[in-house]
């Protein structure tokens, strides 16, 4: 009786396996003409006794001793007239290109930057591999487990990405300000330094992209704050329009009542002031930007009022009357001492004030008297 031939393959369901041995658990029983299948994307690499025997490629495969050399002691063996059995395991290789594969910090790293003085940052991207060297990848990572995937590869190469590339950024980075447009060439360069520590495990490289190099949250904050102030321009010329709009916006607040009013007057005064003071600073040609002066608010209390001797309204202090310009120091009718503002007596004499001189005749008058009780002179 003849028996039919063993077939042995095997297919990837999951598109993660990169190596698949068959049996997964121990060793396997073969027997000479069997038939092992590999497909174009795959190599099998036969072991026996703890030995790599053989590395076939893509097609169908009767194992013979004329295939496998080692074999050949085996040739002569037989039992119950089938071929003969030996023992071995098979590792299929998966030869396609792993693409989508992640690398990024797990942690920001310091780097020296000559607008920021010192930044840290955080780098993400991906990248693909394939197999190049089936019995040295397998030796080198695989070892005898019964399946290999690419998680498993996937975070030691990261490691080694990220070493690489914190070197490298090192040695070419001036400012993240101008990363963006240096990612192509970080990339390519990145590629060329990994490609030897890829290659001495038996893989391959195939591409690396960088996607962002970012520096935290409260960084990136602060950059933005310093963008906006720069999209601001002229802070003059910010701040006067800034002004004239609030001054608008108060004076059409009427919700306020009187209140409310002397509340925008206050408001506009002080606003008015400051936007004053930053005109004249605008004005001075080349020179140092000087501190505005505090601007006034609406809760500063007012400035006492006086009377004015000669026409006796009720105005600010000063060296004349704004209503009648004359002068607003009242002087003594006994003695001429020049008084201050609501003195009750003279200071020099002590004679009560209130009283005022005609300048004609000298005769007493009360202040903001228009014409002298005794010569009836008429006073200016």
């Amino acid at each position: 009786m003849i028996k039919r031939p063993e077939i042995i393959e095997w297919l990837d369901d999951t598109g993660k396996e990169i190596v698949h041995r068959e049996p997964q658990t121990g060793s396997g029983e073969f027997r000479i003409g069997s038939q092992l299948v590999v497909r174009e994307s795959q190599e099998a690499v036969f072991f026996r006794d703890g030995k790599a025997m053989d590395t076939m490629g893509p097609g169908r495969h009767t194992l013979t001793t004329q295939n496998i050399p080692l074999l050949a002691e085996l040739a002569g063996m037989a039992f119950e007239g089938e071929g003969s059995p030996f023992r071995a395991e098979v590792y299929y290789v998966n030869k396609k290109t792993f693409t989508d594969m992640k690398w990024g910090t797990k942690e920001p790293i310091i780097f020296r930057d000559k607008e920021l003085a010192m930044v840290r940052l955080r780098a993400f991207g991906q990248f693909s591999i394939k197999v190049s060297q089936s019995q040295l990848f397998i030796n080198k990572l695989v070892g005898t487990e019964g399946r290999y995937t690419t998680d498993a590869v996937e975070s030691y190469l990261k490691g080694v990405i990220i070493s690489r590339l914190a070197d490298l950024m090192g040695e070419t980075l001036t400012s993240i300000f101008d990363l963006a447009q240096s990612y192509d060439e970080i990339s390519t360069l990145a590629k060329a330094r990994l490609g030897d520590d890829f290659e001495k495990y038996g893989i391959q490289l195939v591409d690396f992209y960088i996607n962002a190099i970012t520096p935290p949250d409260e960084v990136q904050k602060r950059i933005d704050e310093r963008t906006s102030m720069a999209a601001l321009g002229n802070m003059n010329d910010y701040m006067r329009f800034k002004t004239a709009t609030a001054v608008s916006d108060a004076a059409q607040n009427q919700a306020g009542g009187a209140a409310g009013t002397g509340v925008g007057l206050g408001a506009g005064v002080g606003m008015g002031a400051a936007m004053a003071n930053m005109m004249a600073q605008g004005m001075m040609g080349g020179g140092q930007p000087q501190q505005a002066a505090p601007a006034p608010t609406a809760a500063a209390p007012a400035a006492a009022l006086v009377a004015c001797p000669a026409c006796s309204k009720m105005v600010v202090p000063g060296k004349f009357c704004p209503e009648c310009g004359k002068p607003l120091s009242a002087t003594c009718g006994k003695c001429g001492a020049i008084l201050a503002p609501g003195a009750k007596f003279c200071p020099e004499c002590g004679t009560k004030t209130g009283v005022v001189k005609c300048p004609k005749c000298g005769a007493d008058m009360s202040p903001g008297s228009k014409f002298c009780p005794e010569c009836g002179n008429k006073i200016e």
